[in-house]
């Protein structure tokens, strides 16, 4: 997954032509850590169908206070620079939680 910095996130998006879904994580935070391989599988496996970014919430706070992302890890979905909807950290603490959240989206 690509990283994304307040430097890059816009144009990034704007250039976008389908849905792009882009999870805000940390390094110290065990849910991220446990989603992570398992997240990195779901990116190949809906590779043709979404795009997938990554915000690290540590190194760019302005990204995650400018889309009221208060917990982590959170994806949230983007159509045309435009946010859709969101998995909140409060449902993406298995694997399996951010994989029936991403098909639901297809």
């Amino acid at each position: 997954m690509e990283k994304l910095t307040a430097e890059s996130f816009d144009h990034t998006l704007s250039h976008e032509q389908g849905k792009v879904i882009v999870k805000f994580y940390a390094d110290w935070c065990p849910d991220c850590r446990r989603i992570e391989s398992g997240a990195e599988q779901i990116a190949k496996d809906f590779a043709g169908r979404f795009k997938f970014y990554a915000v690290d919430t540590e190194a760019e706070p302005e990204l995650a206070e400018r889309f009221n992302v208060r917990g982590i890890p959170s994806f949230l979905v983007f159509d045309k620079g435009a946010e859709t909807t969101r998995l909140y950290s409060r449902d993406a603490k298995t694997v399996e939680q951010v994989q029936k959240f991403i098909q639901e989206l297809a």
